[in-house]
């Protein structure tokens, strides 16, 4: 993204003001709706949020005046009140998606099917869109970006999120010729697999968070998430189901991420992987053939080799998404994107020992928590996509506590539109592993 300051600079200059939609107004809408008041060439000209406080805590948040914000319940209050330079704020996300003047949605919910839903619509109304919601795009981002293509918009994830951030690094060995051997990200919060949003408030209220999102986090769902992003936009998979999630400094992971005929904890290269101990960074591990690079790389104090890991140790999540708005209107470039077909699935795990009859409740939930796989063992196996998991999933079989869910185990609920969406993906995407069993 060099010089995208002057790009923005430019555009504030010549009053070309990239005007921005974000849905939802938790901690990631509020966050990145504040960032926006510190840059040029870029405002949050429309947000929603199923509280309407809010969103207007979260304009507020960034200085702006009560006299300032419009409450838009319809399409024409909507498109007047950005018309005048003023800052909408309205409970109807469909609004931002048909508002008049705005170059980008971004959905900040972490919700799998109203993902599908900001999205389809954005892409309907020539809008490009930023997925701060990884956990629809590893369900149907293949069929979304070939939607986005016909329509002539950038789909895309979001920069400063782990997986946006693993791929600046990812492109940038790549692109200087290195042998990537290893992708990943370090774990945020100490893995518990039993988390529960009861157990995560006390913190989440602390952090001015979600009980649920942050239960997310806790038990594992969300960096899986991450990876399978991570996967599908670049093509590595994860080492076991799950992935290894050693305990490990950063200086310990050129030796660790060796083969385990060298000394290594790896059955193949060229995957993606988690580590407790290096958060809140990512990282690429590379290596190279050349006798004379892997000198260098010795000069340079990045080690003697064969293995060198490149460390970003912050990731400035919903910060960071403007730039990725910024680089898909200025650049029409993506920041993260599937490849083609899913790769890696976030597939489902009974968190408690589940009953016949009983319901799910979905990713953050009580009930279970995400893994991964590669889209081979998961379509084999019949594994159900996490993120088609909602409070009307039924369970059809008795299961144990720690035991991959099959579609075979539970009824899924078929009227959503993620669900119909991931069929038509299923039908029109270049997949070669195309699940038999939805």
């Amino acid at each position: 993204m060099l010089n995208i300051n002057q790009k923005l600079k430019k555009r504030e200059e010549q009053n070309q003001i990239i005007n921005t939609a974000i849905v939802g107004a938790g901690q990631m809408g509020r966050g990145l709706t504040t960032q926006m008041f510190l840059m040029k060439g870029i405002r949050p000209a429309i947000v929603s949020d199923t509280s309407i406080a809010s969103v207007v805590e979260s304009y507020e948040y960034a200085g702006i005046k009560r006299d300032d914000i419009v409450i838009a319940k319809t399409l024409t209050q909507a498109n007047d009140g950005i018309k005048n330079g003023k800052y909408v704020a309205t409970e109807d996300s469909l609004l931002l998606t048909q508002a008049h003047n705005i170059d980008c949605v971004i959905d900040a919910t972490g919700i799998p099917d109203v993902g599908a839903q900001i999205a389809t619509e954005s892409i309907k109304h020539k809008k490009h869109v930023v997925m701060l919601n990884v956990e629809t795009d590893v369900v149907i981002g293949p069929y979304l970006k070939a939607q986005a293509d016909k329509a002539g918009v950038v789909y895309t994830g979001s920069a400063g999120d782990e997986p946006g951030a693993v791929m600046e690094l990812y492109t940038f060995a790549d692109a200087m010729g290195f042998d990537i051997k290893v992708i990943g990200k370090g774990k945020n919060n100490k893995l518990d697999r039993s988390s529960t949003p009861a157990t995560a408030e006390e913190e989440a209220i602390r952090r001015k968070m979600s009980p649920k999102m942050l239960c997310s986090f806790k038990d594992g769902t969300k960096t899986m998430v991450e990876m399978a992003a991570m996967s599908n936009a670049t093509g590595f998979v994860p080492d076991i189901t799950g992935g290894h999630g050693i305990k490990a400094t950063l200086n310990e992971l050129n030796e660790k991420f060796k083969l385990k005929k060298d000394g290594g904890i790896f059955n193949r290269h060229q995957v993606v992987e988690f580590v407790d101990g290096v958060a809140p960074g990512v990282f690429v591990t590379i290596s190279t053939t050349n006798e004379e690079i892997a000198y260098q790389m010795g000069y340079h104090s990045m080690g003697s080799g064969p293995l060198w890991t490149l460390y970003r140790p912050y990731h400035l999540c919903n910060l960071e998404t403007p730039l990725t708005v910024a680089k898909a209107v200025i650049e029409k470039e993506a920041t993260i994107v599937p490849i083609s077909g899913l790769v890696s699935e976030c597939i489902t795990v009974a968190k408690v020992d589940l009953k016949t009859g009983q319901f799910l409740d979905g990713i953050g939930g009580y009930t279970a928590y995400g893994s991964i796989a590669t889209i081979q063992e998961s379509n084999k196996n019949g594994y159900v996509p996490f993120g088609l998991v909602n409070n009307k999933t039924k369970m059809k079989k008795d299961v144990k506590k720690g035991q991959i869910l099959t579609l075979e185990d539970l009824e899924l609920d078929t009227n959503t539109l993620i669900y119909k969406l991931r069929l038509e993906q299923n039908k029109t995407v270049d997949n070669a592993y195309a699940n038999p069993h939805l």
